[in-house]
């Protein structure tokens, strides 16, 4: 009898549904949050990380790109540098505030807005350059999905 895998995403920086800490915020240290998952599919080659912004004035944006995470890796480090590339193969995208790496919450003043923190488990090492836009990825991404799961957080100013 096989088990089934279940892709599940977590962190020890918040917890989901609630209020980001402000140290993981520009109104902090701008620190990338620690992130953690279990349950990957067989045939998972690479992880890639997307957090974004739904609730930004005029589109989503995009605060943080990472991708062709290796499958023996389960877990991102609080603070990851905003460099292009992290380990061998492993990349950072462009965010939308037109920098590499992590960029944390930073909204108007206003209602919370949810940040998302999207995982993907994928069949392949994604054949794109470091420093592209999330598009670029989510592009190359198309029909190697595995599996994905997503935890929220949320972050306001007044």
């Amino acid at each position: 009898m096989s088990t089934k895998c279940i892709l599940k995403l977590a962190s020890q920086s918040f917890e989901p549904g609630k209020k980001i800490p402000v140290k993981y915020t520009c109104d902090g240290d701008d620190l990338s949050p620690q992130l953690s998952w279990d349950g990957a599919p067989e045939g998972t080659e690479t992880f890639a990380l997307i957090m974004d912004d739904p609730d930004a004035p005029g589109k989503t944006f995009t605060h943080w790109v990472i991708y062709n995470i290796p499958a023996h890796r389960n877990e991102l480090p609080e603070g990851v540098r905003g460099e292009k590339i992290i380990k061998k193969n492993c990349f950072q995208g462009l965010n939308d505030f037109r920098q590499m790496g992590y960029g944390g919450p930073c909204p108007p003043p206003g209602r919370p807005h949810h940040y998302r923190f999207h995982l993907y488990a994928l069949d392949t090492v994604l054949d794109v350059p470091s420093g592209v836009p999330k598009s670029a990825v989510l592009g190359a991404m198309k029909g190697h999905i595995l599996a994905e799961d997503e935890i929220v957080g949320l972050y306001g100013r007044a």
